[in-house]
């Protein structure tokens, strides 16, 4: 059996950041061993050249290893920050009175330059800024064009650029600032496979980010502000796949807010059939140790009960002393989460729409048919990968064998639940298929003699979206012996 041809032994997927930690080929190489499916490029940080290299040492890592990774540019959004502040800091008093003005002189104890007029029009009376991740929060008592009146409910320090966050109104910016309309244009010329946008707010940044991407890589909505959350629904069915960014929603909402509100982005995800990637503090003490918190295993494991597609190291790997040990306990979780007997029982806690298209009737009746029979695998034939996501959307109980001539399409699959790709011919006939399938399951240590694969694809062949035969087969001992 090809070493590379065999299935992680796991549903979920594992997305890793790369960064200062892991920005060398045999780290990633590492990383790759010990169980990262895809790996995040942190558009925010480095330049296009050290951006580059990072995409060309995953590739290189691809090509040894035989086995296709996702590759996500994750856009930076607009960063919202106060001006410069006199001295080390001005210390704010609960209670005082503060100015956030335009004008660029240093800021003191009593006003600081916002240099972002957006904040000033959309702002009303009652609403609250956030500075340096809510380390500081105060609440408007008036604005006008040239200031914003506040009162201090969070004493603190304000420094020199420090984040602002403004939870309670929705900013009248672009999630696509120049500088991510040029990284947008970088990644997609070094062929990424996924693109993260950040700073959501309404459906239209989703479809404007979609008209410059253009196909050329799929589409993932960060779901990190309260506004974003109200138009949830809209959001996802212009995006790809959305990511639950809970570094941001914590800033923004109450800590105790997060975690409902993470199940109802998986939830709604679910039920849409999209991808779905928890992220952010996920393995935060092993920034620093060589094992996790209990807490943090379980927040883990929770998100892979509920049937996440992905889960995402951020800082753990990227900057982090233990980046392997990182990957490896994300995969260690994984694989005892879904042994667990219950784990296909909980997976299923949210109904999955139909919807009444010819394709996913079939991916619904395979996914029955393998339970039914007791199937080791799922085969699917595709070119666009649609098919793969149909299927992997029912949450099967048995894995999703993904089998396309299109490197692109395996390589986005990395994200996409219980789906292992490979890379293959495509088929020119019925017998052909049927054929191929057995040999892959084969080869891959999916099936053995005696077992029933359940065959999903679409006929004419090298059609996309024609998903419309859903067939069994069963391994004999004549294949076995041919093999």
């Amino acid at each position: 059996m090809s070493r590379h041809l065999q299935p992680r032994g796991r549903r979920v997927k594992v997305l890793a950041t790369l960064g200062p930690a892991s920005a060398s080929e045999e780290m990633i190489g590492k990383l790759h061993a010990a169980g990262a499916d895809a790996f995040r490029v942190n558009m925010s940080h480095g330049s296009h050249e050290s951006q580059g290299k990072l995409i060309q040492a995953v590739r290189a890592v691809e090509k040894a290893n035989g086995r296709p990774i996702a590759i996500l540019a994750d856009l930076q959004g607009p960063k919202l920050r106060v001006g410069r502040v006199a001295g080390s800091g001005a210390e704010l008093v609960k209670g005082q009175a503060f100015r956030f003005d335009r004008s660029s002189a240093p800021g003191d104890a009593t006003r600081v330059c916002l240099p972002h007029k957006e904040i000033f029009a959309a702002l009303t009376p009652g609403a609250r800024l956030l500075v340096d991740d809510g380390k500081v929060v105060l609440r408007a008592t008036a604005v006008s064009a040239e200031a914003i009146d506040c009162i201090v409910e969070v004493p603190g320090l304000i420094k020199d650029n420090k984040g602002v966050n403004v939870p309670d109104v929705v900013v009248p910016l672009p999630a696509l600032t120049p500088k991510d309309r040029a990284d947008l244009a970088f990644a997609l010329d070094c062929g990424v496979d996924w693109v993260a946008l950040s700073f959501v707010q309404r459906p239209e940044d989703v479809a404007e980010a979609r008209r410059l991407i253009g196909g050329k890589a799929l589409l993932l909505a960060k779901i990190e502000k309260p506004a974003a959350l109200e138009r949830l629904e809209e959001i996802l069915e212009i995006a790809d796949a959305v990511m639950v960014a809970r570094g941001d929603l914590g800033v923004e909402l109450p800590p105790q807010n997060v975690p409902p509100a993470q199940k109802r982005i998986v939830a709604m995800a679910r039920s849409q059939g999209k991808p779905v990637v928890v992220a952010t503090q996920m393995l935060e003490s092993m920034i620093t140790s060589p094992s996790p918190t209990r807490a943090e295993v379980s927040d883990v494991a929770t998100a892979i009960y509920d049937g996440a597609d992905a889960v995402m190291l951020s800082a753990e790997s990227a900057a982090g002393s233990w980046p392997v040990e990182a990957v490896s306990m994300m995969d260690a979780i994984a694989a005892q989460v879904e042994a667990d007997p219950s784990y296909h029982g909980r997976v299923h806690f949210t109904e999955v729409a139909a919807g009444r298209s010819t394709p996913a009737a079939i991916t619904a009746a395979a996914a029955d048919i393998s339970r039914t029979i007791g199937a080791r695998a799922i085969v699917c034939f595709t070119i666009s990968g649609s098919t793969a996501s149909r299927a992997a959307r029912e949450r099967p109980s048995v894995p999703v064998l993904c089998l396309t001539p299109s490197q692109t399409t395996a390589r986005r699959m990395g994200l996409v639940w219980g789906v292992h790709a490979v890379t293959t011919r495509d088929v020119g006939s019925f017998e052909e298929m049927v054929a191929k399938s057995k040999r892959m399951a084969l080869r891959t240590g999916l099936a053995r003699g005696g077992d029933p694969l359940v065959l999903i694809a679409g006929v004419p062949f090298s059609t996309p979206g024609t998903t419309n035969v859903v067939h069994v087969v069963r391994l004999t001992g004549d294949e076995l012996k041919n093999y």
